[in-house]
Order: C-alpha cells, then sequence, then structure tokens
C-alpha cells in the first residue's frame, strides 16, 4: 500500500479546523474532476458514506468511504470501500498552545482503514513536527494509505508522491478557507 501522512499547523482552534475538515464536499474543490458528496447519513457519524466520483470523459470511478470512527474535534476514521481504490485515511486534530512546537512532541498514533499506518509505525508519535513559536491553535494530522487495484506495488512510491501532492492541496485549501455556511 502506498502511504503518507501530512502534518500542518494552524492558527485556528481545533473545533474550528474539525469543521473545515469535515466538509466533505470542499474536498472536491482541488481534486481534478472529482467531485465529493455525502451519500449516506449526514457526514457526522460512524456507518455514513462519504462519495468521491472522479470523472474523465467516459473514464470514471468512485471512491466510497465510510466513516469507521469519528470524534469530535478531534479524530476521524475513514474505510475506503471502493473496487479501485481500497485503504483508509486517518484525520487527528491536536490544540497546541502558545510557545514552541518542536521534537517530542506527540501527533498520535493509529490505524488508517484495516492496517496501521506505514505498517507497524507511528503516525508521528514522537516524531518533530517543527520547531518555531505558534500561537493557540492547531496540528493537523492526515495519513492515508491506497492501494489502486491492478496496480503493482511497484508504483506504490508514485502513488505516495501523488497523494502528497493532490491531498496537501486539499488540506491546505480546505485550512485557508472557511466553509460556505460559515462565511454567511
Amino acid at each position: 500500500m502506498a502511504r503518507f501522512v501530512l502534518t500542518r499547523l494552524s492558527p485556528l482552534p481545533p473545533a474550528d479546523c474539525w469543521a473545515r475538515l469535515t466538509a466533505w464536499p470542499r474536498h472536491g474543490d482541488r481534486v481534478p474532476f472529482t467531485r465529493v458528496s455525502v451519500v449516506r447519513g449526514t457526514g457526522r457519524q460512524p456507518g455514513d458514506v462519504i462519495l468521491a466520483r472522479t470523472a474523465l470523459g467516459p473514464l470514471r470511478f468512485d471512491d466510497p468511504m465510510e466513516l469507521v470512527e469519528l470524534v469530535a474535534p478531534m479524530h476521524c476514521l475513514l474505510a475506503k470501500r471502493g473496487r479501485v481504490v481500497r485503504g483508509g485515511a486517518e484525520l487527528r486534530i491536536r490544540a497546541v498552545g502558545a510557545g514552541t512546537v518542536g521534537a517530542g512532541s506527540e501527533v498520535g498514533a493509529g490505524t488508517v482503514g484495516a492496517g496501521t499506518v506505514g505498517a507497524g509505525s507511528e503516525v508521528g508519535a514522537g516524531s518533530e513536527v517543527g520547531a518555531g513559536t505558534v500561537g493557540a491553535g492547531s496540528e493537523v494530522v492526515w495519513a492515508e494509505e491506497l492501494r489502486i487495484t491492478g496496480l503493482p506495488r511497484l508504483f506504490d512510491p508514485a502513488v505516495a508522491l501523488a497523494g502528497r501532492l493532490v491531498f496537501g492541496r486539499v488540506l491546505d485549501h480546505l485550512l485557508a478557507t472557511p466553509p460556505a455556511s460559515a462565511t454567511g
């Protein structure tokens, strides 16, 4: 499986980061040829399903994701249940106070989908987040593992790189702009 972890520091409190990250349709704003919608439930509780539908002309595929676990505003675990894309994603948010975030800070460890991110590795426990002074805000971690049906494992590094680039843009966009309901 291709695995990647994205970490961002935000000046926003965890509840604001949570609202932005769980505004599911907005995830499609920065993924080319993709529309994201909640297709079962409200997108706010376990068992709900989020669907990312990618289409370019006659080529199309669905990426249904079931919300497996939600602990607002700190943690969300999604299982990718599609025929083309398998795996999962984990979103974690934690408050960071005024002061320095640096070596030794814990992000937390957990599972993504049915396996562990990094095959036994931790999402970031004890890892360096980056040194520097930050105001009261949040640290956001997006960990994902992907398996593309029919694609040999040889391509996992390329899939992970593409995932870091695409989902890094999504994460940056979500954190930079409030959901429409918050602006009007």
